[in-house]
Order: C-alpha cells, then sequence, then structure tokens
C-alpha cells in the first residue's frame, strides 16, 4: 500500500487549479543582555510607593551605518513608550526636549558630554536623564530551496547602550548594553509567494527586544533617586509646591522643606555635596494646577521660594 503525506501551509484557490503557498512570519527571538545585572528584569515589577520621579529621554546615537539617525530616534520612542507603561514616572515630551535642545545648542544625540547632560537635565527639571547609543546593527538573510518550495529568512540584530545620568549628583547611575534579534521567514511553492524584499519594521522589533531588557533595572535605578521638589510661591498662610497630583503626592501627606547653606567643591572645581538646614514640615492640603499643590505649615519657621522639598521620614 503506498502512502502520502502532504503537508499544507496555506491554501490559494485558482479557478481549475489547487495550489499550495507558503506564509510569511514575523517572531522575536529572545534577546541577550551583556551582563547578568540584567536578570535582575524577570522579577515582577513591584507597586509604586510614593512621589513619580521626573525623567527625560534624549535620542541616542546611531554608530552604525544603517538608518542614519533613524535607529536612535527609534529607541528613544521605544524607551519612553515602554517607562510610559510602567506608570511610574512623568516622562518629558519629546518636544520641549528639542525645544531646549535648540535653544541651548546642545547635541541631539546621546554621545553628548554627561556635563552637557546635567545640564540640559536641571534646565528640564528632571531626576534622571537617560541616553545612549545603537552600537551594533545588522540585518543578514538566508535562503533555502527544495524541489518545489523556497523560503527566505531575513535575522536582525542589534546592539543598544544605555546610560542613566543622576541629575542632582551628577552621577552615572547606570550603563549597560543588549542584544536584541528579530527574524521574518517568507517561503514560497511553486513559485508563488515568498518575494519579499527588506522588512524595515525588523529594525523596530530588534531594537524593542534590546529595550525590553534593561526596563526594568533603568525603573529600579531610577526609583533610587532621592525624590524632591521645591517651594514655588507663598501667598499668606499657602504654600505652593511644583509637584501635586501627577507626581503621586497625597493629601494629607507631610513633607520637610530644606535649604542650601553651601556646596562643597573638590579639587577640580565640581560640587561634592551640600551643606542643608531643615526649615520645616508642611501637610499637602490640596491639589493645584496640573502638577502643583496647596501645603500649610505644621512645624518650623516658614520657608522661601526655591526651598527644597522632601517626603518625610
Amino acid at each position: 500500500m503506498k502512502k502520502f503525506v502532504i503537508v499544507i501551509c496555506c491554501m490559494v484557490l485558482v479557478p481549475g487549479l489547487f495550489l499550495l503557498s507558503g506564509c510569511g512570519t514575523s517572531t522575536y527571538v529572545k534577546g541577550e543582555s551583556l551582563s547578568s545585572d540584567a536578570q535582575a528584569s524577570d522579577k515582577k515589577e513591584d507597586v509604586l510607593v510614593g512621589p513619580k520621579r521626573r525623567v527625560a529621554v534624549v535620542d541616542f546615537e546611531n554608530k552604525t551605518i544603517y538608518g542614519k539617525r533613524r535607529l536612535g530616534s527609534s529607541v528613544a520612542d521605544i524607551l519612553v513608550t515602554e517607562l510610559k507603561k510602567s506608570d511610574r514616572f512623568i516622562l518629558v515630551e519629546r518636544e520641549k526636549i528639542n525645544k531646549i535642545l535648540e535653544e541651548q545648542k546642545f547635541q541631539y544625540t546621546g554621545a553628548v558630554a554627561e556635563s552637557t547632560v546635567v545640564e540640559l537635565g536641571k534646565i528640564l527639571g528632571v531626576s534622571a536623564m537617560i541616553t545612549g547609543s545603537v552600537s551594533q546593527f545588522g540585518v543578514k538573510t538566508e535562503s533555502g530551496s527544495a524541489i518545489i518550495s523556497e523560503s527566505k529568512t531575513q535575522t536582525a540584530q542589534a546592539v543598544v547602550d544605555v546610560r542613566v545620568v543622576d541629575i542632582a549628583t551628577g552621577k552615572l547611575l547606570y550603563a549597560e548594553s543588549a542584544k536584541g534579534t528579530a527574524k521574518k521567514t517568507s517561503s514560497s511553492f511553486l513559485g508563488i509567494g515568498g518575494s519579499s524584499g527588506y522588512d524595515e519594521t525588523l529594525e523596530g522589533d530588534a531594537l524593542r527586544e534590546s529595550i525590553i531588557q534593561l526596563v526594568k533595572i533603568i525603573t529600579s535605578k531610577i526609583d533610587s533617586i532621592s525624590w524632591n521638589c521645591t517651594v514655588a510661591e507663598i501667598m499668606g498662610d499657602k504654600i505652593y509646591l511644583d509637584a501635586g497630583k501627577e507626581s503621586n503626592l497625597q493629601i494629607g501627606s507631610k513633607v520637610d522643606i530644606f535649604r542650601t547653606t553651601k556646596e562643597i567643591k573638590g579639587s577640580s572645581g565640581e560640587v561634592i555635596g551640600k551643606l542643608e538646614d531643615k526649615i520645616c514640615t508642611l501637610e499637602l492640603v490640596e491639589y493645584f494646577g496640573e502638577n502643583g499643590s496647596i501645603a500649610k505649615l505644621v512645624s518650623g519657621e516658614a520657608p522661601q521660594n526655591g526651598d527644597i522639598c522632601r517626603v518625610a521620614k
């Protein structure tokens, strides 16, 4: 007895004919972090407790020969999207960042010096700045054929380097690399199907796979930054703070107010620390505007505009 085995991927019906045609697919392949530190990203993310940090992401530098500035801009967009999903940060809009970059004549890529990153971060009023680069990117195509079928697999690989800078201290909090891979396979049967050219979506797939590996660690590093806001205005017994509902401050919570009395500088002129005096404690009584709040004095002397607020311990 003769046995026949027929494997069918897709069916295309044409009058008078019965044809088989392969179907293209696009899939993620598990990326590879270039450090064991990234293994912490597999842990379940904790629920945010306390105020949200304000964060800015600058377009990454593209160090490869592919895509000109497109890859660097794409990585920044992907990172912003992933950080936004966590609902743990206030992310500065790209239009505002670009406006400041243009006004201050800063570079537009992740290649900016860390001193410039700190300066930009202070202008934007953020706790952390995230920069970086696409250090490697490549696409290879592999073909396979049988008597009546052909297949083509495109594989994109990207290596992304990320840097997180604490603006208050000017220190580099985190520097890491991760590799992402994405594949797409198309096939044909008797010359039908599988004629697709280069698929640009593979770029985004590989870049996203790289970023996803690092997002949770980036989140934990930024969460470790000491949160603060400032006294924006004082009118009678009402004290206005430049953080409120959007920052996840709770009505009835208390903040301590500090005033810088002296900056201590090292031999090269950089600030290595600040001396502060605690002035008073405030209690939040209501929200104000898009992200402000009104507080009342609980203890101590009246604060001044520009004094630093920190969540009371």
